[in-house]
């Protein structure tokens, strides 16, 4: 590969700074690849004009160590750690890497130039025993270096990044194998930093009880809750706790809520007629059965398919009625309507929201809809979030109940479905409710008028 002059890789740097041409332009233009011109310009990006100085540095030992504990601590890649430290070569870091793996902190000694120096043995008895000695501390330090980096990295998995308590609890847990003080020294801490740590393990710890409460509500729901709603519970229970509390003793107790997937899309083009978007994501409602969403999602469980058409109230989130299908016919929606409308009374004023599903677009069910003088609203077409309240309840249904359960059968999943609606109702407070479950919420707001 052809050498380059700091003018020419300046010049390469600010050729893509300028932000007209990417790295592989640029590499091509002056024949190198795009992985050379983006680790010049990450150079550049921490050193400024100096990256490209020649430097003639011998990198100690201590430097190399320093080099690789910075790396494994911040989880930076060999590139932009040459950056960092003004390294001529990433190679150079992966060399050292290697070679402290293979060989441990001897391995990153420099090497002297030249002829080794030949010296008469005058006391062969004393310099055996000498090396026998000097080659079991060489392995005792090996085996401290490899059983340190060895809990090191597997703190980093967990977590991420390396942290100097996590550092201390390392040397804590090595400390009956290992010097203390050379275990220090290898992780790079204060002795005040490591014994401050060591203190704090003998003090009883004031959020135990605290903590067996979060983790009794997280599994009771089985998951479900992240901390704005597990300290919403403990509110509800007498605790006020801080919700960055909550997060952060969840986040020591390795507690995650779990997460979210997609919907089922029943748009097939105009089948019928649409409605206009009359609730225009205005999704506050002020009382029961004033403005109801519905849509339709798909499971698919033990080699079948199952469709779920719910009607939710905005009032208080509450699913109102429901059906299920092994296929996405009109009956799915029609029978749901049915037992949604056995709520309603003649003083209800109802708006129904949907997506423009082929469904809402059926004559029977519009003409359903006029009798009981219900006013039709739909969701422009391709607009998921014109119809955002239904589609975080599949996502919190799907997430909380499919995704958390192993089912034997079609009809064991319905059963459990069942009650998870009925838990959904009744049991799973939501925030905006004040910490209360949509029907204690419905309740308590008949009761207070």
């Amino acid at each position: 590969m052809a050498k380059f002059t700091t003018e020419e890789k300046l010049s390469a740097v600010l050729r893509y700074l300028e932000g007209d041409e990417s790295y592989a332009s640029i590499g091509a233009s002056i024949g190198v690849s795009d992985y050379m011109v983006r680790n010049w310009v990450l150079q550049y990006e921490h050193q400024g004009k100096d990256a490209f100085v020649k430097s003639y540095t011998s990198y100690s030992a201590q430097f190399k160590l320093d080099v690789l504990n910075y790396m494994n601590t911040n989880g930076t890649s060999p590139n932009e750690t040459a950056a960092i430290f003004r390294i001529t070569s990433p190679g150079l870091i992966r060399k050292w890497r290697m070679q402290f793996q293979s060989h441990g902190m001897d391995a990153l000694q420099s090497k002297k130039k030249g002829r080794p120096t030949m010296k008469k043995d005058t006391n062969k008895g004393t310099l055996a025993e000498g090396s026998i000695k000097a080659l079991q501390e060489e392995l005792e330090r090996l085996r401290m270096e490899n059983a340190y980096f060895k809990k090191v990295e597997c703190l980093r998995s967990k977590q991420g990044k390396i942290t100097k308590p996590d550092k201390a609890q390392v040397v804590f847990e090595l400390r009956t194998e290992f010097p203390i003080k050379a275990l220090l020294t290898l992780a790079g801490i204060p002795r005040s930093t490591y014994y401050f740590y060591v203190k704090s393990l003998s003090r009883p710890d004031k959020h135990a009880e605290l903590k067996t409460l979060i983790q009794s509500i997280y599994h009771e729901h089985k998951g479900r809750y992240g901390y704005r709603r597990i300290q919403d519970e403990l509110k509800n229970l007498g605790h006020l706790v801080n919700h960055k509390k909550v997060h952060r003793l969840m986040k020591e107790l390795g507690l995650k809520c779990v997460v979210r997937m997609k919907k089922y899309r029943s748009y097939k083009g105009t089948v019928g007629k649409t409605a206009p978007n009359i609730l225009d994501r205005n999704f506050r409602a002020e009382k029961p059965n004033e403005k109801w969403v519905t849509d339709i999602t798909e499971f698919q469980l033990l080699g079948e398919k199952l469709y779920l058409s719910p009607m939710l109230d905005l009032f208080n989130g509450e699913i109102v009625a429901y059906t299920m299908d092994s296929r996405p016919r009109y009956s799915l929606v029609s029978k749901m309507l049915e037992q949604a409308m056995k709520h309603l009374s003649n003083e209800d004023k109802l708006l129904i929201h949907s997506d423009q599903g082929w469904h809402y677009q059926m004559h029977k069910y519009r003409q359903a809809l006029k009798e009981k003088n219900i006013t039709q609203s739909m969701s422009r077409k391709g607009n998921c979030y014109d119809n955002a309240v239904m589609e975080n309840f599949f996502g919190i249904l799907k997430s909380e109940f499919l995704y958390t359960q192993e089912f034997d059968s079609i009809e064991q999943f319905k059963q459990e479905l069942a009650k998870y609606i009925d838990y959904y109702n009744n049991k799973r407070i939501k925030t905006k409710l004040k910490g209360l479950s949509p029907v204690q919420y419905r309740t308590q707001t008949l009761l207070a008028a």
